[in-house]
């Protein structure tokens, strides 16, 4: 296998186009913080993106996935040659069928090129992140099953390795870069971990009828679909709380964590409205996810216009809070 060859220039333009390939709602959000911000928030979002690529190889048994994951998480860290990781992980995803995923895998040797561009204080809260996700995923490779996990906690700690330890990395980035968040964000840092969470409980309530359908539930057994609902509603409203708390003149990074949180929202308000066994209903549609991008340039610095459009977006869910 021939490694994509080193040009700085080449690498970025490569890490922003496969983002685009891999994940359009991020390729839309991650462009909107500032540049230096953008590269290893971007170059994150890929490292993680191939830690979920092996979560999702359904051909692949837990020990196989365990094993890929501790290989990407040495490269990651250094500990081995890159390749150690790209040719075994290839092999074993011979029949896996979304090519950008696996054109993301042959160029992990160009992401962690770019990694290794960024400060070394941003380095270091990336090498923690992946090495929390993929030890956190390894552990619960051996887990999937069709009931679901065992109990409330065990949701929650899923939540957090993949996607709270997210919102933990994205404060160290924003504190690293903006001394004022960093003022603002002490004694409050577990607000970041219920931004991350809320993100993560809204794709798991999404993809469940799909997950359904190959065998899978990452939903907590005997805890009903309105109770979750209410438990991501709660994480949305500390999410809110932990936007309000980045600097106005840091409107990129306000507009960035906005757009998500919208977007969570209005899908995690459109799941409790309806009683579908699909998953593409729960999707936005383009139009929608196009209009609530232009609002965010003018409400994600004003806290009353992001509190009204909160309230208005989820009154569905709302509701189900208090009945």
């Amino acid at each position: 296998m021939n490694s994509p060859k080193e040009n700085p220039n080449a690498d970025l333009a490569y890490q922003k186009t496969i983002l685009g390939s891999v994940s359009r709602t991020f390729a839309l959000t991650i462009p909107l913080l500032p540049p230096v911000m953008e590269k290893v928030v971007g170059n994150t979002y890929l490292l993680c993106r191939i830690v979920d690529t092996i979560e999702d190889a359904a051909d692949l048994s837990p020990n196989s996935k365990q094993t890929l994951s501790q290989l990407f998480l040495d490269a990651v860290l250094e500990k081995l040659p890159v390749d150690a990781f790209v040719e075994p992980c290839l092999l074993a995803l011979k029949n896996y069928t979304n090519q950008d995923e696996l054109d993301l895998i042959i160029h992990t040797p160009t992401v962690l090129r770019i990694l290794h561009t960024c400060s070394h204080s941003d380095q270091a809260a990336v090498s923690r992140c992946i090495s929390i996700m993929s030890n956190g995923m390894s552990h619960f490779h051996g887990k999937q099953n069709e009931a679901g996990l065992k109990d409330l906690k065990e949701f929650e700690e899923y939540c957090y390795v993949v996607a709270g330890v997210v919102g933990e990395l994205l404060t160290t980035i924003f504190s690293n870069h903006s001394p004022e968040f960093a003022k603002q964000i002490k004694n409050h840092e577990d607000l970041a971990i219920a931004f991350g969470q809320a993100l993560q409980m809204t794709n798991i309530l999404k993809d469940s009828p799909e997950d359904k359908a190959r065998g899978v539930s990452w939903k907590p057994v005997n805890i009903s679909q309105t109770e979750l609902l209410c438990i991501a509603y709660q994480k949305l409203e500390d999410s809110l709380r932990y936007i309000q708390l980045i600097p106005k003149q840091e409107k990129g990074m306000r507009q960035f964590c906005f757009l998500a949180f919208g977007l969570a929202g209005m899908t995690l308000s459109r799941i409790a409205s309806k009683q579908s066994i699909s998953k593409d209903e729960f999707k936005l549609s383009r139009k929608t996810v196009m209009a609530f991008y232009g609002f965010t340039k003018i409400a994600a610095t004003n806290d009353l216009m992001m509190k009204a459009f909160f309230q208005f977006s989820t009154g569905s869910l709302r509701k189900m809070t208090r009945s």
